[in-house]
């Protein structure tokens, strides 16, 4: 703990063309006293736009206050609280999506989740854009524009049910180079840093008291060369933005207007309060203005200033005005501007106001020569900021590797994990390959399975992504695992368990579809791989058809009243003729109480080969009635007895049941599970199958 005799803390305020340092203390009722204060100004071109161009001067003047404050103490001062500039920082917007597999009610967890791919994706970009050179950047916050829900607009994703969410968010990214050179130039002149905050911060510490910040407040410092924004809502500092337009612009137009040296348009610029200026011009003659034409001359450019921090505000702000405005610094308060910056914003001229000497209220000075004043602002909050201990850069270790986080009081491991560039796949859990393929010309895709989330260890300690970390902590993250890749099988296809009823000589025939894939007849048990083709088809082939009835082929077949050839197309309920002399009939099969079995027997005897696995005696012997079955999506012909049961049908299937091919025989009636007794009739849709 920063401690200098009696608790003194003391504050430096690194600018573009001044610096300045203050020592003070807090006393037991909350009021900050301010012992001793130094003001110095650049001697060179030391810094610009907030950056530390030259070290080694910079840490002269940094020495050159420290001595003039210890000399006013009288004691020593070994640590000091510093600032990072708002003009440094940048900010990215970025728009981010994330499917489901299916409608899901959404969650704080896939909120979040949807965060921070969106600021992992900003990540991204400012290291693509940055790639050049070799920068690292430190995420300081942010803010979210818009949620959207199944691609529309909404304020609150949580409860809805969702297919897709999506994020716009800003992003605000700090160079580690700036805050390097701080830490730098400090120790070059023999000071350590004890607490490192971001400016616009430091000045919403006295500007915007943590009271005020449920509301929607915006705090403009206008400064020389930039104007930094930051804006509060919610309870706290929600984004940071800088517009390089300040008072420096204003400055050049009344040095342009009225002919004189910057230095005294300086001049002119704060008196513009005054009812009358006077001043000399670069000619040596004497000019004296009103107030009102020194207002009339800045016009534009104020109007062109505020017009610009005013659009970095509603941006920053998600794209809508804030309630009210905070200006500080001494460019806004030249005639005119906060009337201005109301105007562009769109809300009244009371919501913007200068602060000053009104909000150092609890803030006393032991010099009574010093004026309280907006510019006083940053310094003194630089000193508050330290008793807040937030809004600063801690050490910790992930997987092995030492990096520095910018603390704002509410960091945690998968801050820590984006600073490391651990993309949201290292992190939350990867879903295999998916499967695509095409069902009849239609697209179709099965999603792979979730795997497992990254394993999180903090400190030894099983922690997750939202645990909170401090400084010096070890965090180890083992990388999350992807689940198994899309998988389905034929027969898993809705359309595949369909049927199609033919009319044959008057009776209905019903018959499995058949599954084609690349132009290939598969069984159901197929496993469809990745770019496959399948069809299921809606029709069979005369031919087809014939053969799942154990039919032969002859001329003179009609379908629906027109000969038809082996080739003709048969669909849902086609009626189909058949006959071949007087020798088959539709008495001839699938009817009980037929008398014409032996003459069908006889018929087939004539045909060899025609039931697979029989010999010629056999089939004449063949007595009781013939059903068709489909197995493993075959079609299948039992015959030799009056009913059947599910062991009958390994004499007309080639299935070896003696040799073991997996963990377990899996066998099924039309999808029910069944055992060899389980009875099987006409029609019966069979599997049988080892699973592994």
């Amino acid at each position: 703990m920063l401690k200098n005799n009696a608790g003194y803390v003391f504050g430096l305020d690194i600018g573009t063309r001044n610096m300045v340092g203050t020592v003070g203390y807090k006393t037991k009722d909350g009021r900050f006293i301010v012992a001793a204060q130094v003001t110095k100004e650049h001697k060179t071109r030391a810094m610009l736009d907030g950056q530390i161009h030259d070290i080694a001067k910079v840490s002269e003047s940094i020495k050159e206050i420290k001595e003039e404050l210890e000399k006013l103490l009288s004691m020593p001062l070994k640590e000091v609280c510093i600032a990072a500039a708002g003009r440094v920082l940048k900010t990215i917007r970025k728009k981010v999506d994330y499917e489901f597999g299916q409608e899901t009610v959404v969650n704080d967890e896939h909120v979040y989740s949807l965060d921070m791919l969106g600021v992992e994706k900003a990540y991204e970009q400012i290291r693509e854009e940055t790639k050049s050179d070799s920068s690292q950047y430190y995420c300081v916050g942010y803010s979210v524009v818009q949620y959207y829900l199944n691609d529309y607009a909404i304020s609150v994703l949580n409860d809805h049910k969702a297919v897709k969410i999506g994020v716009e968010l800003i992003a605000t990214f700090l160079p580690d180079e700036v805050v390097d050179g701080l830490y730098a130039a400090v120790e070059k002149a023999s000071l350590k840093v004890s607490n490192l905050t971001l400016e616009p911060i430091a000045a919403i510490n006295v500007a915007i008291p943590e009271k005020f910040r449920l509301l929607n407040i915006a705090l403009v410092d206008v400064g020389a060369g930039t104007s930094d924004i930051s804006i509060a809502k919610s309870g706290s500092i929600q984004a940071f933005g800088m517009m390089p337009y300040a008072g420096d612009e204003i400055t050049e137009v009344i040095a342009s207007k009225y002919l004189v040296d910057f230095a005294t348009a300086e001049k002119i610029k704060k008196q513009a309060g005054k009812k009358e200026i006077k001043f000399k011009d670069i000619m040596g003659l004497k000019q004296t203005i009103t107030c009102d034409e020194l207002k009339d001359a800045v016009e534009d450019t104020v109007d062109f200033i505020t017009r610009q921090v005013a659009d970095k505000i509603i941006e920053l702000n998600g794209d809508k005005a804030v309630s009210a405005v905070f200006v500080v610094g001494g460019g806004g308060k030249i005639e005119g501007f906060t009337a201005k910056l109301a105007s562009c914003l769109g809300i009244a001229d009371e919501r913007v106001a200068l602060r000053g000497q009104e909000v150092m209220a609890d803030i006393e000075f032991e010099n009574a020569n010093i004026k309280k004043d907006s510019l006083l602002v940053t310094p003194i909050g630089i000193c508050l900021n330290y008793y807040e201990q937030k809004n600063n850069f801690i050490p910790v270790l992930i997987n092995g590797e030492h990096i520095k986080l910018y603390d704002n009081d509410k960091v945690c491991v998968v801050d820590a994990a984006l600073q490391l560039g651990l993309a949201n796949d290292y992190l939350f859990p990867k879903r295999g390959g998916e499967l695509v393929f095409t069902v009849n010309g239609e697209k179709r895709m099965v999603r792979g399975k979730q795997g497992e989330a990254a394993v999180i260890k903090v400190n030894g300690r099983e922690a997750n992504l939202n645990t909170p970390i401090e400084a010096n902590d070890r965090i180890d993250i083992t990388e999350s695992t992807a689940g198994d890749n899309g998988c389905c099988e034929v027969r898993e296809l809705p359309e595949y368990l369909g049927t199609i009823t033919f009319n044959i000589n008057g009776k209905g025939i019903t018959c499995p579809r058949f599954a084609h894939v690349n132009g290939e007849m598969v069984p159901g048990t197929y496993k469809i791989r990745s770019g496959d083709g399948v069809e299921i088809l809606n029709y069979y082939t005369l031919k087809q058809a014939l053969e799942f009835m154990d039919l032969p082929y002859y001329r003179g077949i009609k379908v629906n009243n027109e000969l038809a050839d082996e080739k003709t197309v048969v669909y849902e309920n086609f009626k189909i003729e058949y006959h071949e002399g007087d020798i088959l009939s539709e008495s001839l099969y699938y009817d009980d109480e037929t008398e014409s079995v032996e003459e069908f027997n006889t018929f087939k005897d004539s045909n060899t080969n025609y039931d697979s696995g029989k010999s010629d005696a056999g089939k004449s012997e063949e007595t009781g009635k013939r059903i068709f079955v489909i197995v493993n999506g075959q079609a299948v012909a039992l015959s030799g007895k009056d009913s059947y049961i599910f062991v009958d049908i390994l004499d007309f299937y080639p299935f070896d049941t003696s040799v073991m091919g997996g963990r377990d025989l899996i066998m099924t009636v039309n999808d029910e599970k069944a055992e060899f007794s389980t009875p099987v009739s006409e029609g019966d849709i069979i599997e049988m199958y080892w699973e592994k």
